[in-house]
Formats: structure tokens, C-alpha cells, sequence
């Protein structure tokens, strides 16, 4: 069972991956868990590979969408990221972490995407 704070972040997942694939990404995985920490998409680009955190809102941002990703859950990204390309990686491909922030006031929906938001060893 989920609940509305639950429903709420896997629509923002969802504009999200709609966000990815109207500019030529492939969705690999969504929601890849690892224990506890998860990646809510895993998205490919000619060779690149992307690990997405996406943060959805009602209303004004509080802050942008990167603020909201702090250098634990950073710290949880970057662990996970590393057990996905562990899995999955193949030679010749780039890695980087993007945050897209969702804002869905209403009827209204904007996206923000932030590529390459942070480094492996970033700390914040």
C-alpha cells in the first residue's frame, strides 16, 4: 500500500521519464534498489549513461530541485551507481548523475532538469 506522498513522488517519476524520452533517452531501469537506497531512473544517451533523482513538488520550488538532494543522499547515489555499473556497466560508456525537479501545481507541470548535478566525490 502506498501512500499519497508515495503516489505523488512516482508521478513525478513518470513526467520525469516522459521529460528523458521526448529528448531521445532509453529508461534502462526505474526505482533500482540496492537494500535501503534506491536510483528512481536509469537513463542512456548515446554512450552516456545517466542516474537520475527525481524530486517532485506541489507549488514553488523551496529551493531548486538540486538543493534538495543533499550529500547523503548523494553519498547513497553514488553507492548505488556504483553497484549498477558493477551489474550492468559496459565498456566505452560515461557516467554521470542528473536531479530533475517536478512541479505539479494544478493542472500545471514544470520540469527542470539538472545535468551532471554532481561529481562522485562531491560533498555538499
Amino acid at each position: 500500500m502506498t501512500t499519497d506522498r508515495q503516489d505523488f513522488g512516482l508521478a513525478g517519476e513518470a513526467v520525469a521519464e516522459r521529460w528523458l524520452r521526448t529528448r531521445g533517452w532509453r529508461v534502462l531501469q526505474r526505482r533500482f534498489r540496492n537494500g535501503h537506497r534506491d536510483i528512481d531512473l536509469v537513463a542512456e544517451r548515446e554512450g552516456t549513461v545517466a542516474f537520475v533523482e527525481v524530486k517532485a513538488r506541489r507549488g514553488g520550488w523551496c529551493g531548486g530541485p538540486l538543493e534538495a538532494v543533499n550529500w547523503k543522499k548523494r553519498r547513497e547515489l553514488v553507492r548505488s551507481a556504483t553497484i549498477w555499473i558493477d551489474r550492468h556497466g559496459r565498456s566505452g560508456e560515461s557516467y554521470r548523475f542528473d536531479v530533475i525537479g517536478v512541479i505539479m501545481d494544478g493542472r500545471r507541470v514544470r520540469v527542470r532538469h539538472v545535468e551532471n548535478a554532481f561529481g562522485i566525490s562531491s560533498r555538499a
